[in-house]
Formats: structure tokens, C-alpha cells, sequence
């Protein structure tokens, strides 16, 4: 018998046409699995969604070899939209690992065969301390789908590997049902953009849903000149505070704002006498405003909208603060 050495000979090769073709297959074949699922979109299915949306406990999602992948998948969607769960691997549930399962916990099985020694193991186990089963196999005659709760019909017709041997059509079955079964959860908890923020804290994307511009303004500082003061006193206010623009007050009232592009537009007119100008002179009446409490991605929002760069928040109709599109950027949310 040989055996692969892991050393490709150079003779062996495919030619580009091959290769694409290859890929192309390998896609075909998976998208085709993928559509077939919909015929397993059953009332077994459904009784299993209703179960799990009134299920007090967590979801415990096992496996073994590429099941248990895919199973660890699956967990982090579910948790990620409304529904606790966690990952038990099923080789080391017998040796210890059992005590993750907790009274109310449901515990779902991933397996393509459905037959493998590790589930004969564990299942008995389970349903022993009276914890419910869902299983995502590839064969419903199988002892996972026969001994199980609720069954997930994840079977495939062939798998993409041409040894029809390699998990390949069959994982990634599972885990589109998988998400097809938290999304469903999803939707009947009513988990809103809000809920998500609230567990997804980190990075821009949590940071879009949750981030205020009250979150920012206060850390900049508040650039405003008096409507009679002096070009020299707007562009010395404008450099210092370092946003690229400053409000115009009369009478502790906004009445404009002065952005440095109005400063360099103003330079540009050869016959203007700068001296003689005043911040009413060369501001902009009734600058766009934000009001305390929007969204930063909001503000980014009408920032492109507009074409422009920075913008002014008033709260309760007073004028307090700047937020520049470089304070987004740093945020991550641009």
C-alpha cells in the first residue's frame, strides 16, 4: 500500500482549467446541499424551535472530528443572538465533562453518521439525567436520530471531496441548519440591534449600534467665537481647539459656524480687507446640528450626506460641543 508523503510531485499538477473546474464543482455541489435542506425544513423542526424558545436553560451543542467544529460554530451564533449556549465536546463529556450540563440545559448533537461509539456513549448518559436531545445528523435511522428528542435532517446526497469521503457538503449542511435553527430562535425572542449591541460591546461593529455622540463631544474641547470678533481671534480659536471649525455666538446663542475651508475661501478674495472683517462676516448661518443622545453612525451618516466634517451638538437648544469625523475614524466606526 502507499501512502501520501506530503511531498507533491511537480508532474502532478493540475492545469488552471483543471483547478477552476475543480473549484467550481466543490461550490456547486455544497450549494446544492445547502438547497436541498429546505425539504427539512419540517414540523419536527418547528416543535424543536418552539421547544428551545421556552427552554429556561442553555444550549449545549457536542461533537466529535469535524462535528464538534462546526458544533463550536453554532454555539457562538446562538450566543451571539439571544440564546445561551456552550460547547461540550462529546469524547470529553465521558470523562468529566458531563458536569458542564445543568438541569434545564438542552443538548444538541451534532453527527453525520449519526452512529459513531462516542454518541452510542453519550446519549444514554444524557437522557439518564433527563436532559432533552436535538440532534443535526445525516442519517435520520441512525442511533443519535432514533434515541433523540428532536431530530435535524442535515443529509446530503455526496459530499464535494471526488473520494465522496473528506466532511465536506455534510458540515457545511450542518451548520447552515444551524443557522437556520438561531435565526429562527432569534426571531421569536425578539432579539432587536439593541440586545445585540448589549453583548457585542467590542469592536466597530458593536460600536455602530451602541456608541453616542455624547460618548465624544465631551472629550473635545468647545470652540466658539463672538460675532464681533476678529478674523485674527476665529483662526487663532479654530488652530488651538483643533476641529477644523468654530461656533459663532451672539448673545450666548449659536448664530453660525466658521469652518476652515470658510477661512480659506475668505484668503482667496484678493480684494477683501481682512482686517476690517468680523466672525458674522464670513460665517455660515444656521449650521447643521446633532443633538445630544444620536448614534455616532448617525452623525457619520449626515456628515457624508452634507460633505462635510465635523458638526454641531446642542443640547436642549444650547449649542455644547464639536464631533469630527477624525473622532469617528479613532472609534472605528467609518
Amino acid at each position: 500500500m502507499t501512502y501520501f508523503s506530503g511531498k507533491l510531485n511537480l508532474t502532478d499538477l493540475k492545469s488552471a482549467e483543471e483547478i477552476k473546474n475543480i473549484a467550481v464543482s466543490t461550490i456547486k455541489i455544497e450549494a446544492q446541499s445547502i438547497q436541498d435542506l429546505i425539504k427539512y425544513v419540517d414540523d419536527s423542526f418547528i416543535r424543536c424551535v418552539e421547544y428551545l424558545a421556552k427552554s429556561k436553560g442553555r444550549i449545549v451543542a457536542t461533537g466529535v472530528g469535524k462535528s464538534a467544529q462546526i458544533a463550536r460554530k453554532i454555539v457562538g451564533t446562538l450566543s451571539s443572538t439571544g440564546s445561551p449556549s456552550i460547547f461540550m465536546h462529546a469524547a470529553d463529556a465521558i470523562h468529566g465533562d458531563l458536569g458542564i450540563i445543568q438541569a434545564d440545559d438542552v443538548v444538541l448533537c451534532l453527527s453525520k453518521s449519526g452512529d459513531t461509539s462516542e454518541i452510542k456513549v453519550l446519549v444514554p448518559l444524557i437522557k439518564n439525567m433527563g436532559n432533552k436531545i436535538v440532534a443535526i445528523t445525516g442519517n435520520v435511522n441512525s442511533y443519535l436520530a432514533i434515541h433523540a428528542d428532536y431530530v435535524l435532517n442535515a443529509s446530503v446526497e455526496k459530499e464535494a471531496c471526488p473520494n465522496n469521503l473528506a466532511p465536506t457538503s455534510s458540515t457545511t449542511a450542518q451548520l447552515v441548519m444551524g443557522d437556520a435553527l438561531a435565526m429562527c430562535l432569534l426571531a421569536c425572542k425578539d432579539f432587536t440591534p439593541m440586545d445585540f449591541a448589549k453583548i457585542h460591546p467590542g469592536g466597530s461593529l458593536g460600536k455602530r449600534l451602541y456608541l453616542r455622540v455624547d460618548d465624544i463631544y465631551p472629550i473635545n474641547e468647545v470652540p466658539k467665537v463672538n460675532a464681533e470678533d476678529s478674523v485674527r481671534q476665529v483662526i487663532f480659536e479654530i488652530s488651538s481647539k483643533r476641529l477644523g471649525a468654530t461656533a459663532v455666538m451672539q448673545n450666548d446663542q449659536l448664530i453660525g459656524i466658521i469652518t476652515d475651508g470658510d477661512i480659506r475661501r475668505m484668503l482667496e478674495k484678493s480684494e477683501v480687507n481682512i482686517e476690517a472683517l468680523k466672525a458674522k462676516d464670513i460665517m455660515s448661518p444656521k449650521p447643521r446640528m446633532l443633538e445630544a443622545g444620536t448614534l455616532a453612525v448617525d452623525a457619520l451618516s449626515m456628515m457624508k450626506k452634507n460633505k462635510i466634517t465635523q458638526v454641531l451638538i446642542e443640547q436642549e437648544g444650547k449649542y455644547v460641543g464639536v464631533v469630527h469625523i477624525h473622532d469617528l475614524m479613532k472609534e472605528g466606526i467609518v
